[in-house]
């Protein structure tokens, strides 16, 4: 009686793994192969995300069981959470990718499946729904700026930025709509400029660290 109960509890945690494990395979799939890749490009950060998201998903599932499953997924997220790429930079919008993938590794571990998956699977579509949509605001342009050694110093002055920003428009080829200065060196008669324009991809990257703490 004993075995027959203990073969029905491990076919039982075989088919719950089986199901969780398929939810979060489609997802991520989804996620790398209809949302990232299509606008982004770039199939190395798919090795990382798909990678991160599988091993994730089974550490949670198989140390999960214990009655500490807030507190583990917390903790193992903290973990996550202070790796840093030293090697290249990265995007802010990578690394929210990066996070999502992480965090679909937990959900589909460790949520609770009373009521038979079904708000679990609602959850999935709706991150990545959501993904999809704030993927796809093309409509909303980025602010990015670029540095310019300028060498017309006499245009920096308030009542000449008219002028200013018609000249850096012609020199550059982009329409800049406001410029910072950033320094004056009136040795060389030049100045550092940040002038800043609206394009449709962002230029903003996480700065790259230096340091080997």
């Amino acid at each position: 009686m004993e075995e027959a109960v203990s073969t029905v509890k491990n076919a039982f945690d075989a088919t719950d793994f089986g199901i969780r494990a398929a939810i979060d395979f489609i997802a991520v799939v989804v996620l790398v192969s209809l949302i990232y890749y299509p606008k982004h490009k770039n199939k190395d950060f798919i090795f990382t995300f798909v990678l991160f998201n599988v091993i994730n998903f089974m550490i949670c599932y198989l140390l999960g069981s214990a009655k500490i499953k807030i507190g583990f997924a917390f903790g193992l997220f903290a973990i996550f959470s202070i790796i840093r790429y030293r090697t290249i930079v990265v995007s802010i919008k990578d690394m929210g990718y990066f996070f999502v993938c992480v965090a679909l590794g937990m959900l589909n571990s460790l949520a609770s499946v009373q009521d038979n998956f079904k708000m679990l699977i609602i959850c999935n579509v709706v991150i990545l729904i959501l993904t999809f949509v704030l993927e796809r605001l093309d409509f909303i342009k980025n602010e990015n700026a670029k540095e310019i050694v300028y060498d017309k110093i006499t245009l920096i002055k308030p009542e000449f930025r008219t002028e200013l920003l018609a000249d850096l428009n012609e020199r550059i080829g982009l329409k800049i709509h406001r410029v910072d200065v950033v320094s004056i060196d009136y040795l060389k008669d030049v100045a550092l400029l940040k002038a800043y324009f609206y394009a449709k991809d962002s230029e903003n990257l996480l700065p790259t660290t230096v340091d080997n703490d």
